[in-house]
């Protein structure tokens, strides 16, 4: 096999100012050394993420000083040197290693560095760079990612996430940035701005449950990682003191011992939360993922425990904001945002409300800036924002406690979130949603796959005539194909992270509720397996 050019190798060895990752990466094979300099890491997805090695296709200090170097040029280059920059950290490998290189390159620029004083949820990088009206947040994580993974995270204007072209600006300075090892660094130690971000941040997160009934058993995993302690303290701060929480899982921990995946939406991920649940008698169960940015529900119905779809809660949290402001005469034309490839349930319920809705393309940073008057968003992946004036971003723990607040109101009627979830239905129709990943070896399989769907679109699927919507010639545009028929929905796109095709599959159903909840199931299945041939 062809290696790297060696002086292209031997260059960033010698740029490297860490001293493990240089005699790692000057003790491997060629085959070894050229998917390491085959190509950096992209800078997407609002920063960085990948696994935690040495060389451009790594995260490791080089890449993160050097890349934390181009963030401080191009906030220099619009004016903005020596303004504030909010810096955070997960727990996972790396990170404080990172930490320190992302801060200390800050301050040598000439920036106010917001050191945050320990590892911490992402919502509090967003948060405070809202709060102190910084010009970035970054954050040191890689959300629910494997535990080989670390990332880098950008938040701009007010604490969204970065967003195009500001990342392919940064992408280039990077490109152009000097060897790491010539980067001056400054050490920088927490101030009483950083102290005092946790505290501010529980207080605002505290006050968003509603003056409702706090009689509530709760069950909660921050699946070993940040959220646990942050997440007991603002359910306490909200009334909601008789908290269980899984002890093999609270205390953070890099590898990630008792999941295989650590992500919420991942089978088996939060087995030991529901068995809790049961045991407990709980009457809620919360899974925030391991930066606490998302937030999974559970709810014990006939059959027992299960934890709700991305969807589900959604729509739930969606309606109950809503209905929240209605009750307290808020003033304004409220605005309520998903994905293209989340539910249209909660289009309806907004329209029951007297809102609006907006549908953008995948991501919070596209939710975020979905328009004036924005009072709640998610996506379909367990990301919820209840509270966009604050945390401009998904925030697991914020949902986590408006949750509680609604799951406590519904106990005191005789009711949970699911019998909540049918009364929605039982208005708006029955909407079911899964999702099919095509995993492929070589992302050119992909790229043909959507070429033929946009040639020779499928006429019909599980025996509904479908009709085909190419999101290249939308505003904005993006590489996506809406097929859509009666009561279906199927939107395919490539994945933006993994080498894989994604289908997102809703189906709808209206009439009697458990007649149309047994179709929509069934209907969902058939439309499965009919994709799986496309």
């Amino acid at each position: 096999m062809t290696g790297p050019d060696p002086a292209t190798v031997r260059a960033w060895i010698d740029g490297d100012p860490d001293p493990e990752t240089r005699a790692e990466l000057a003790g491997l094979a060629v085959a070894d050394l050229a998917e390491r300099f085959a190509a950096p890491l992209a800078f997407g997805t609002a920063g960085l993420r990948g696994p935690v090695r040495g060389g451009p296709a790594g995260m490791n200090v080089a890449t993160v000083t050097r890349a934390t170097w181009a963030v401080g040029r191009w906030l220099t280059d619009r004016c903005l040197g020596g303004s504030v920059v909010v810096v955070g950290r997960d727990a996972r490998h790396g990170s404080a290693e990172f930490f320190a290189a992302a801060t200390e390159v800050l301050a040598a620029q000439g920036f106010s560095v917001v050191a945050l004083p320990e590892p911490g949820p992402t919502p509090w990088v967003a948060f405070a760079t809202r709060a102190l009206r910084a010009a970035a947040g970054i954050q040191i994580t890689a959300s629910h990612n494997p535990p080989a993974d670390n990332g880098y995270k950008v938040y701009v204007d007010g604490g969204a996430q970065l967003t195009t072209p500001a990342d392919r600006e940064i992408e280039a300075l990077i490109a152009a940035a000097p060897p790491a090892v010539s980067i001056p660094r400054v050490p920088v130690t927490p101030d009483a701005r950083a102290l005092a971000v946790p505290p501010r941040y529980l207080d605002r997160v505290g006050a968003l449950a509603d003056d409702g009934p706090r009689g509530l058993r709760i069950a909660l995993t921050p699946m070993h990682g940040v959220g646990g302690a942050v997440a007991v303290q603002a359910l306490r701060r909200s009334g909601f003191d008789d908290v269980h929480v899984v002890a093999e899982q609270f205390a953070p921990d890099a590898g990630f011992p008792t999941v295989s995946f650590p992500n919420p939406e991942e089978p088996g991920a939060t087995d030991l939360l529901l068995a809790l649940a049961e045991s407990v008698d709980a009457d809620l169960a919360i899974a925030l993922d391991p930066d606490a940015d998302r937030c999974a529900l559970g709810a014990r119905g006939p059959d027992g425990w299960r934890m709700l779809t991305g969807d589900e809660t959604g729509a739930l949290l969606g309606d109950r904001v809503l209905t929240l402001r209605a009750a307290a005469g808020a003033p304004g034309d409220p605005l309520v945002a998903t994905t293209i490839v989340s539910s249209t349930l909660l289009g309806s319920i907004a329209a029951g409300h007297g809102a609006r809705c907006v549908r953008t393309l995948t991501g919070f940073k596209n939710l975020v800036r979905a328009g004036d008057g924005l009072v709640f968003a998610y996506e379909e992946a367990l990301g919820l924002c209840v509270d966009p004036d604050t945390v401009r971003d998904k925030d697991g723990i914020s949902a986590a406690v408006v949750a509680a607040g609604y799951a406590a109101a519904l106990k005191a009627q005789g009711r949970t979130l699911l019998d909540a979830l049918d009364a929605l239905y039982a208005r708006h129709g029955v909407h079911v949603t899964g999702q099919y990943a095509l995993r492929v070896t070589d992302t050119a399989e992909i790229t043909a796959l959507m070429a033929r769907l946009r040639a020779d679109p499928p006429p019909s699927a599980a025996g509904v005539v479908l009709a085909c919507e190419d999101l290249l010639h939308a505003r904005p545009a993006t590489d996506a194909l809406v097929f859509t028929g009666a009561g279906t929905r199927i939107t395919v796109r490539p994945s933006g992270t993994e080498p894989k095709a994604k289908f997102y599959l809703e189906v709808i159903e209206r009439g009697e509720l458990e007649p149309s909840k047994r179709a929509a199931r069934a209907r969902l299945a058939a439309l499965t397996n009919a994709v799986h041939d496309w």
